[in-house]
């Protein structure tokens, strides 16, 4: 599907956004930030937000701050998590990793540096009240009980962290799907929510636009899981951009693992449909071609 015009501005508002809070920064914490942030990739956390803010009545431009922070966050946390101590991954969108090509201290501080900046970005971008709502909502997305807590129940499922004595007695398929709400759905939850918010400005947001918007998140963000699941078991890493076969490696809790390869098929098709139901609801024929396209995706 074509998204190039969003795209590009994407790009643009990033690159101003970056330079304006590193504005006086150690040349080698701007050189390690830009390497992450601009190295090749969708931007579909920022076109969500851009689309949720069309879908809802709002011009593009208003939701960039919002797009471009939640780019550097979701940046932050590949950063992060390619380290040895998380995932230890070398290859990232088809590159060497922040750490590799910087070493671990830089790739920390880059990653820190990253994630700080995303709140400066919609502090100085946003009305006041937008502002506010916003940095609530990243900031939930993107901690404890979002995607932080999604990459602990993650380290967990593979023996590295020590889980609680809660966490053994959910059904597989529920352990797994309640990881992948936090540790990918989550933030997928915000960017549409930042979309909503910079459209609606100062205005309090109707409770069934929010709904919608949620429930897209849920099924898009899930549907996001099983296929990316699926190209973890059938890509090469030439396709795919970076390491693949590394969850089975490791045994961690995946949907082919759990489902099958058919089955998982199926759940994602099934996902994908509820997500194209609510995009419809919110009258966003785009949102309902972008959760078509991340069910086909094969990269």
């Amino acid at each position: 599907m074509d998204l190039k015009d969003r795209q590009v501005a994407v790009e643009s508002a990033l690159r101003a956004s970056l330079s304006a809070v590193t504005r006086d920064a150690p040349p080698a914490i701007v050189e390690a930030m830009a390497y992450s942030l601009f190295a090749p990739g969708k931007r579909l956390r920022p076109l969500l937000a851009l689309l949720a803010c069309e879908a809802t009545g709002g011009p593009r431009d208003v939701a960039l701050p919002g797009a471009c922070a939640v780019e550097m966050v979701h940046t932050y946390s590949l950063i992060h998590d390619d380290l040895p101590a998380m995932d230890d991954d070398d290859l990232r969108r088809g590159l060497p990793t922040c750490h590799k090509k910087f070493g671990d201290a830089l790739a920390i501080l880059a990653g820190d540096a990253l994630l700080t900046a995303a709140f400066e970005v919609i502090a100085e971008g946003c009305p006041p009240r937008t502002a506010a709502v916003s940095c609530l909502e990243l900031a939930r997305g993107a901690g404890a009980v979002g995607m932080v807590g999604g990459q602990v129940r993650d380290l967990e499922a593979e023996g590295r962290i020590s889980a609680d004595h809660t966490a053994g007695e959910r059904l597989p398929l529920a352990r797994l799907e309640d990881t992948h709400r936090r540790k990918t759905g989550a933030l997928f939850r915000s960017s549409l929510r930042l979309g909503l918010y910079a459209a609606q400005a100062e205005r309090a947001v109707e409770s069934r636009t929010l709904e919608r918007i949620d429930a897209y998140a849920d099924a898009f963000g899930l549907a996001f899981q099983v296929t990316d699941d699926l190209l973890d078991v059938e890509s090469s890493a030439d396709v795919a951009g970076k390491r693949v076969g590394k969850d089975a490696a490791r045994g961690k809790l995946t949907y082919p693992g759990l489902l099958g390869i058919p089955e998982s098929r199926r759940r994602a098709a099934e996902l994908g449909q509820h997500a194209i139901d609510a995009a419809n609801a919110l009258g966003s024929d785009t949102l309902a071609r972008l959760a078509r396209f991340v069910v086909e995706r094969r990269h």
